[in-house]
This record gives C-alpha cells, structure tokens and sequence, in this order.
C-alpha cells in the first residue's frame, strides 16, 4: 500500500523555523519548502546492486590490515545475505577453472574489481528468472574473466562477489550515523543512461531523434515510438560518440525552473576548458585509477541525462558567466556544469538549492576502470566538505547508484509496471501484461512498452542533521522517490507526470526525522578519512 502523503508544512511555520534556524527577518523571503531541508544534495555514482556493497551488514570479517568495522550493539539488521543465501545459493555454479562450486563470497579490499558484469535490459530480467534469482552467472556472466576476446561466460562466477565494511567501510560508517535504505530499486531494469533518465524524469519513452542503430539501445514502444534500454549517447552533446537519442517530454529540472528553483548538474570533466597533469583535455581529458592503473575518459557523457532534453542542454558544455551565476537561469551554462563548480559556487554562499553530483569516471566505482576505494575518496571529499559548511544545517545528502551493474542480488523486485516488448525477459518473453504499461510521453502512446519495473535492488543513504539515526528504512522506494523528495519538498507536490513512475512513487520521509529539536540534530556529523573510510 502507497504510504500516506505528508501534510505540507505551512508557510508560517516554515518561517518560523527560518529563524531559528538564525535567518533575518529583514531578508527577502526564501523560497518556502515542506521541510526544514532547504539544500538537497543528490550523488550518483555507479553500477552497484544492494548486496555488492551491503551483503552482510553490520557484520565485516576483519581481517589483519584491513580496516576495522564493528557496528554499535543496537544497529539493525538488513535483508541481506545470510545462511542458506550464502551456503546453498541457487546461482553456485562450478567454475571452469576447477576452483569448484562457487556462490556469494568476500571480496578483500586488496582485490581491485575484475572486470564488468552484463547488465542490459534483457539479460538483468534474464537473471531474475520469473523471482527466482537465480540465473546471474549464466545471464549477465562476467567481462574479461572468459573466453580469449574478453566476452562473457556462461559459467563465470564473478558476479556474486561482495564487499563488507573493511572496504566499503565510509559506507558503513555513514549507514552507522545516518540512514539507509534496504528496499531502494533501479526504477526500471537496464544500464546508466536508463537509470540516470529515470532518476530526472521517471520516463525512458518518448525518444525524439535517434541516430545510429537504435536497435541496439531502444525497443519499440508499440506505438511506432521508441523506448530507451540501453545506453545511447546524448544527441546534445559535443562529447557525444556513436548512436545518439534526444528526449521529448519534461524532466525535473524543467519544473525547478518553473518554480524559480536553483539547481545544477555537477559532473566530473565537464569544463573541456581544463586539462589533467598528463595533458589531456577536452572531451578526452582522462584520468587513472589510483587502485586499478586502468585509465578512462572524466566525463561519460551516456551519464548525464539533463543533455538528452533540448531544455536543459548544454550542448558545447558553455562555463558558466560567473560564479554567482550557478545555478540559476538565463546563463549559457543551462544549469550543466564541472564538478568543480559545485566546489566553487558553495564555498561562494552560492549553493543551489538542488545538486546533483557525478564524479570523474575513475572515481565513480564502475568497475570498467574504478574501485570502492576510489569511490570512497570521492565520497568522503564532498561529505567533508560540506559537513564544515554553515549550509549544512539545512542539508539532506541522498547517496545512491545509477544501476546495479549486473552484480547478484538476492532480493526480486516488485513489478509496479509491466511490458511485452521483444526485449523482456523476465517471464519467458515477456515482463507481464502490455496492456497495463504506464503512458508514455505523448497522448498516442497510451501504454508505453519497454519498461520493467521496478528492477533491480541499489543502495540508498541519506546523511543529513535531520536524517534518523543508525536506521534502516525497509518501505518500498525506487529511484523517483528522490523526484518525488524534490517535487514535494519544493513545488508543492507537482510531478513531471507524462507517464513518469512518479506517480507510483513511495517517499522517503521514513529516513528522516523532522521533530527533533536542532540542538539534538546539530552533533549529526561524521568527518572520515578519505583513505580508509574511519572517523577522523
């Protein structure tokens, strides 16, 4: 049953906690918000299911040099795995280089990822397997642990590896601290340009333009329309390489600027003004793994979904005119910018009132050419900072992944939207009934295919003074639960609509606490090493 919705608070009260909060009456009236957050910071790294990162939370191994993770004695338990998941899971497959029967096992922090699971459309619900979860070696198998051309095996067990708290262990730090979330799912199934268009839109119908072979990275939508499932690039985009697609229909920052919103998008390599210490610039400008030694280009432009909607485009990646000009309108930059505007803009008193943050490509945690610790680095700098900031007495953080990257997890989904395109799986051929698909973008699509949903399970931390303490929220949410956060904390409730999961979407308030006093809320801080994920 879809949780109740919260009344919105009223502007009289919300003014009064204003100035509590130590804002002057004098000043120009802010833009009044549901809630006592007033800066939502939204962080978006990738390809990570549940249990990759959270298997056996609180529980780590603790091995000699590895951090040490032990939880407090009333921290609560998670679905993850345990018993017969770990010692009789039904994936255990027999690995072809005789290392015998293999199923959910450890991944030491020494142990840099090998290589990049499958993780489309078809083969994630291909793993799913009708709820029985248990065809991931054999549908999504492993990259570069296979055959001599580097493809995928039908017995490779790598996807069921996981880490615990000696590595991922800022994580579990912040889980210790803050909030978390154990029942958080890609909105549909499929890979980055799926969940990032989800995450801003809850809509992956209604392609405008497409180039290239669409049939590589969309499906029919059964009304001569298509649908993204894969990972085409943007067509506004100078960066972009290869098929490209243009979106119709609105995206949430259409409905910020509408409402007179601050917002931006803030994503590693962006500025193609700057270059690295190697030299490199540019939509080339690269990076190397400080763990992994593997190199890859900063900005993915497959990763940033504002580019795909010609409203909020910045097809030439325009700087900004000014640091008092991020996040706000009327400026070349459309509300796209570097990561390291966001830097400069905060440290300003310029923060907008809605960010969301990609880092460079190295240090997002996709296994192609990143690791959690790399991650970790990333994610511990911006937490840090911002924890130092006096903005953060009214900060919310939201930490989450883009996809699951084809990594087991044990939990199925609940299918909040069936479809019956040549794409779906998860059934035999199908993903349920067609006929009851959400619409899609324009009036002629009336049940718009090719999006499953919910898909697979991703984690979700909340890290701010209002945020519950040391919590595990198991309601049901997805990724446009975070839309529907910003919808009703800003624009009273208003939704992108056209089909967007929106409508369907749980809410987050589980996660917080908005009845604490401030003095209780303002020891809510957690200042870690970048290196090792341990209080400072």
């Amino acid at each position: 049953m879809r949780p109740a919705r919260r009344p919105r608070i009223s502007s009289t009260v919300a003014w009064i906690g204003l100035l509590a909060a130590g804002v002057s009456a004098a000043a120009p009236a802010p833009i009044v918000t549901a809630t006592p957050i007033r800066h939502l910071v939204v962080i978006i790294d990738d390809s990570v299911s549940f249990d990759r990162y959270f298997a056996t939370y609180p529980r780590a191994v603790n091995p000699p040099h590895e951090p040490a993770f032990r939880a407090a004695a009333d921290t609560p338990s998670v679905n993850g795995l345990g018993g017969w998941l770990l010692d009789r899971n039904p994936n255990r497959v027999n690995m072809q280089n005789g290392a015998g029967a293999i199923g959910p096992f450890r991944i030491g922090r020494a142990q840099a990822p090998g290589g990049e699971p499958e993780h489309g459309y078809a083969a994630e619900q291909g793993a799913f397997h009708a709820g029985l979860m248990d065809r991931f070696p054999v549908a999504l198998g492993q990259y570069g642990a296979g055959n001599a051309r580097g493809e995928p095996t039908a017995r490779s067990g790598m996807v069921m590896g996981y880490y615990d708290g000696n590595t991922v262990t800022a994580l579990w730090n912040y889980a210790q601290r803050f909030a978390m979330s154990d029942n958080f799912h890609a909105t549909t199934f499929g890979p980055s340009t799926v969940g990032a268009l989800n995450l801003v839109s809850g809509q992956t119908s209604g392609v405008a333009i497409s180039t290239g072979n669409p049939r590589e990275t969309t499906v029919d939508d059964g009304y001569a329309g298509l649908t993204v499932i894969g990972n085409p690039d943007p067509l506004h985009d100078v960066c972009a390489r290869g098929g490209k697609v243009a979106m119709a229909g609105r995206n949430i920052g259409d409905l910020l600027n509408q409402a007179r919103v601050s917002w931006g998008w803030f994503q590693g390599g962006f500025d193609l003004s700057a270059s690295n210490a190697s030299g490199s610039s540019g939509c080339k400008r690269s990076s190397v793994s400080a763990v992994t030694g593997r190199a890859a280009y900063d900005y993915v432009p497959h990763t940033e979904p504002f580019q795909y909607y010609p409203s909020t485009a910045n097809p030439t990646h325009a700087r900004p005119s000014s640091v008092a000009a991020i996040g706000h309108p009327g400026d070349g930059a459309n509300h796209q910018y570097d990561l390291e505007d966001f830097y400069r803009a905060v440290r300003a008193g310029n923060m907008p009132a809605v960010a969301f943050l990609k880092p460079e490509a190295v240090q997002s945690g996709h296994p192609a050419y990143s690791s959690p610790l790399d991650e970790q680095a990333f994610l511990v700098r911006v937490l840090n900072f911002l924890q130092d900031r006096p903005e953060w007495k009214d900060t919310a953080v939201i930490v989450t992944w883009g996809d699951s990257g084809g990594w087991y997890d044990h939990q199925m989904s609940p299918i909040a939207n069936q479809s019956a395109s040549r794409e779906d799986t998860l059934s035999g051929r199908s993903c349920g009934d067609g006929d009851s698909a959400l619409p899609g973008v324009e009036a002629r699509t009336p049940h718009a295919q090719g999006r499953c949903g919910y898909g697979p399970r991703l984690p979700l931390l909340v890290i701010s003074p209002w945020a519950r303490r040391n919590f595990v929220d198991h309601a049901l949410t997805d990724q446009t639960s975070i839309l529907r956060f910003i919808e009703d904390n800003w624009l009273h409730g208003e939704r992108v609509g056209q089909g967007s999961f929106d409508a369907l979407a749980g809410t987050l308030d589980n996660l917080f606490d908005f009845h604490a006093g401030w003095q209780q809320r303002a020891a809510m801080r957690m200042f870690l090493s970048e290196a090792t994920g341990l209080p400072r």
